[in-house]
């Protein structure tokens, strides 16, 4: 019954997507006349606050980013749509973008947005390029002009299919006005958080509040909501209790809400709640240059001996389907037939026992006098990740593995990761819309910890060829045949276990409409909602 409600709840959320005159959005109704006054105001919640919103960098919160930069295209349900550039044209051999700038649109401090700022956008991206290689267009870019104010013109080395994918992701190529960056530059920070978008940023206090208001200048379709204060509240308890008690109005995000409060409020009659299909995989990394982790019939049986099912019944309530392999079905280039690794106990334990791997007196396992014990590195921010790395530990127990698990802070655990310092880590694929481009693209350098663990896979080197070859490759057919080849690879090297399919989810009041999920994960479509 529960997934059927989910199910419904799922196709009500894609039934309501959409886009509008600005850079995508429904417009809300016109209010008839002789209503009562509209609530136009709305509270948003998040764990933490909005931090250093420079769109060129990458520490502020993105669904702030989203409400006050926009960028040359916008991503969609349909592919690709004009939002600061109404049109552009692709050059027969793929490496020039033409882009033709909209007129009339001006920044909220009134400096006008034409294809001198956005070049001017560019030029400051550019001069902190080495910040921004994981973008495989960074590396492929020959140079950038503005040939008239109007025409914007990016010319690459080879042909770059995810050009445009890159381009309308919320940073870095964000347009911020001209006159709020420091001496033309914004690697060093900015003077202020000044966008085209559909709101201004009024006031914020770290760690407490920050107020946003409506763009009255804005070139697209205004949005209904004028403002929209979002107050800070780390705990998860405590922002289910402010809903409640009517001190906010929507809870948005993929750690924001937990399958308890789903469960809780799916038949209320007072609040709604959405859940998206799958954005992100939940994994372990597995690091192949460890001495026991080398041996590919380990980590085959390490994905036999994972329960997923339990995982995502028990931790998830069956909210986060089981993860069958790197990527879902349901990501572009990503449905290659591959065959899961089937949860077996048994079948686990038998190819260790005929790997050599025999069980001691103390029931860990042992081969050639090592015990056969690994680490297992997980975000000690993460409750999630803790509990899914005690089940793992008792589970895997069973089967003669000795699991030590170990918690960092955030930062710390990213550190590592990124180091190769780890045996087995937690990790969460890129999501949607950088899968499966950008997630492939940065195993073949250290970004996170995908290329150290891979570094012991014989295979490493055709790998990585492959993918840079699909980056580059204007031949759909070819390029589907590179990326079954890359995922299956993978798959049967069985570097990482999937566990379960990440989902966005929402709680918010039963009066507030518009609410979707965009094809950034990120992004909250403030816009788009009204009362």
């Amino acid at each position: 019954m529960l997934k059927k409600r989910l199910s419904a709840m799922l196709l009500t959320a894609i039934m309501s997507f959409g886009f509008l005159s600005g850079c995508g959005g429904t417009a809300a109704p016109a209010a008839s006349s002789g209503s009562s006054a509209v609530k136009e105001e709305l509270v948003f919640v998040n764990y933490r606050d909005i931090r250093d919103l420079n769109p060129h960098l990458y520490a502020g919160e993105m669904y702030a980013q989203e409400m006050l930069y926009e960028s040359l295209v916008n991503i969609t349900e349909d592919g690709y749509e004009g939002c600061l550039a109404e049109s552009w044209e692709i050059s027969p051999d793929g490496k020039t973008y033409t882009f033709h700038i909209r007129e009339g649109i001006t920044f909220s401090d009134g400096e006008k947005c034409d294809a001198n700022a956005i070049k001017a956008n560019f030029d400051a991206i550019i001069e902190n390029k080495e910040r921004h290689t994981w973008l495989e267009m960074m590396n492929l870019l020959v140079g950038v002009s503005a040939p008239d104010a109007n025409t914007f013109v990016i010319e690459l080395s080879e042909p770059y299919y995810p050009m445009l994918t890159e381009l309308g992701v919320t940073r870095p190529f964000a347009m911020i006005s001209p006159k709020a960056m420091k001496n033309g530059s914004t690697k060093d920070g900015v003077e202020s958080y000044i966008g085209t978008g559909p709101y201004v940023l009024k006031d914020f206090v770290t760690d407490e509040y920050a107020v946003f208001e409506r763009n009255e200048n804005y070139w697209g379709k205004k949005p209904a909501i004028k403002k929209i204060t979002v107050k800070v509240i780390p705990d998860n308890q405590t922002r289910i209790l402010a809903l409640q008690k009517g001190e906010i109005d929507l809870i948005f995000g993929k750690n924001m809400i937990d399958a308890d409060a789903i469960n809780q409020y799916k038949d209320s009659k007072d609040f709604s709640v959405a859940l998206s299909a799958p954005t992100s995989t939940r994994q372990i990394v597995l690091n192949t240059k460890n001495s026991i982790l080398s041996d590919k019939v380990v980590r085959q049986a390490l994905q036999h001996a994972t329960n997923k099912q339990a995982i995502s019944d028990g931790v998830f309530y069956g909210l986060e389907k089981p993860a069958d392999t790197l990527f879902a079905t349901t990501i572009p280039y990503c449905d290659v037939g591959l065959q899961a690794y089937a949860y077996d106990a048994a079948k686990a334990e038998e190819m260790l026992t005929n790997a050599g791997w025999a069980k001691g007196s103390d029931g860990v396992r042992a081969k050639g006098g090592k015990k056969l014990e690994l680490q297992l590195l997980y975000n000690s921010d993460s409750v999630t990740e803790r509990t899914i790395a005690e089940y793992l530990q008792s589970e895997y127990s069973k089967a003669g593995i000795s699991l030590n698990i170990h918690g960092e802070e955030e930062q710390s655990y990213r550190d590592n990761m990124k180091a190769g310092n780890f045996e087995m880590v937690f990790n969460i694929c890129w999501g949607t819309p950088y899968d499966p481009q950008s997630s492939l693209s940065a195993m073949r350098a250290p970004v996170y910890g995908d290329y150290a663990a891979q570094q012991g896979l014989e295979d490493k080197a055709e790998i990585d060829k492959a993918i840079s070859d699909i980056l580059v490759s204007t031949d759909e057919t070819k390029r589907q045949e590179l990326y079954s080849f890359v995922l299956t690879r993978l798959h049967e090297d069985a570097v990482y276990i999937p566990l379960t399919y990440e989902c966005n989810k929402a709680i918010y009041r039963s009066d507030l409409q518009g609410m979707r999920f965009t094809q950034t994960q990120y992004e909250v479509p403030f816009a788009d909602m009204y009362f």
